[in-house]
């Protein structure tokens, strides 16, 4: 199992066969504290990765691990303090890419006595819009959120429920029909309905070819809708990489099951044990055949499941593989 898939960095000037919407080499950034200005922060620590058009990319680490940090400059919102990098082909920071981008916070703030259509468009608005186009992108909004009833779409945004004001956000981060998406926690707080709402909307933007950034610690949600990873912590990347390349590939299976003809188990599977009735093992390749074959048999499954840790196990043995235990 490779933990350093980190892809190849390009040069600066990398070719136009070869684009990127993020690009990071060796970034860091310092903040200094204390009464004397004395003590210094490192929330991150010489980070360096790419992100592909179209795919969807998924920043880990626990809370501290400087991922609002690295998102933060990356949007040009915080200057690093060393290292460099590229959004959309642009130098970070420059204003020029703005209009390409959209961005929903971790806790964004929401003008209460605005309705969510007026919140909409008044954010259309700051993008200079034409209200002609306004017109048939809001409610275009609305209805991808699941806000488009007229009671949600009247309401004030002091009334609406968190997963709504999450909705909501997305919707205002979309407005100016973005490359790329930067999010940040989108699933922090919701209940799992909102979870699921707004994995949905994430899987509708990748179907239409957009490029999704976000940071979460919703591993589950995480393991369903990315094509890359990357694991932060302590302001260091540890790792990144395709699921595939970081959990292990998709053809062994782990099969429980009770029943069927031992010279047939035996010959398929390996690591095979007994116990309590019950038969158990690793099977490589296709199942379908030898599912079919154990049903002919008479043999009973009780489990079957790919045979390779969940991102959260993964996750978890390389928090602890350097010794870190705790959140800050």
């Amino acid at each position: 199992m490779d933990t350093n898939a980190t892809p190849a960095l390009p040069a600066a000037d990398a070719t136009p066969e070869q684009p990127f919407v993020v690009e990071i080499y060796e970034l860091s950034k310092v903040y200094r504290s204390g009464f004397w200005l004395n003590q210094k922060i490192t929330p991150l620590k010489n980070c360096s990765l790419v992100v592909h058009p179209g795919e969807t990319f998924g920043l880990l680490g626990p809370n501290g691990a400087g991922k609002t940090t690295l998102l933060k400059i990356l949007l040009g919102i915080v200057r690093p303090t060393q290292g460099r990098g590229r959004l959309l082909g642009h130098p970070l920071g420059d204003r020029a890419v703005k209009q390409r981008v959209g961005y929903l916070p971790e806790n964004p703030y929401f003008y209460d006595f605005l309705t969510g259509w007026e919140f909409l468009r008044y954010t259309a608005d700051l993008f200079q819009i034409p209200r002609s186009v306004q017109r048939q992108r809001i409610p275009q909004l609305l209805e991808l959120v699941g806000l488009a009833l007229s009671a949600a779409r009247k309401k004030q945004l002091r009334q609406y429920s968190k997963g709504m004001l999450q909705r909501i956000g997305m919707a205002q981060a979309l407005i100016n029909d973005p490359e790329v998406v930067f999010l940040d926690e989108p699933m922090s707080g919701l209940d799992p309905l909102g979870r699921y709402q707004m994995r949905e909307i994430i899987l509708s933007l990748k179907e239409q070819g957009k490029t999704i950034f976000f940071n979460s610690h919703v591993l589950a949600d995480v393991e369903m809708i990315c094509d890359r990873v990357a694991i932060l912590a302590d302001g260091e990347l540890i790792c990144s990489g395709k699921l595939d390349e970081l959990l292990g590939g998709n053809n062994t299976y782990y099969i429980q099951g009770k029943g069927g003809s031992l010279d047939v188990l035996k010959k398929r599977m390996v690591n095979l044990e007994f116990q309590d009735g019950l038969w158990q093992g690793h099977l490589q390749g296709d199942p379908f055949d030898f599912l079919a074959s154990l049903s002919l048999m008479g043999a009973q499954i009780v489990t079957i499941k790919l045979a390779r840790p969940s991102l959260e196990e993964f996750f978890m043995e390389q928090l602890r593989s350097r010794g870190i235990t705790s959140s800050h």
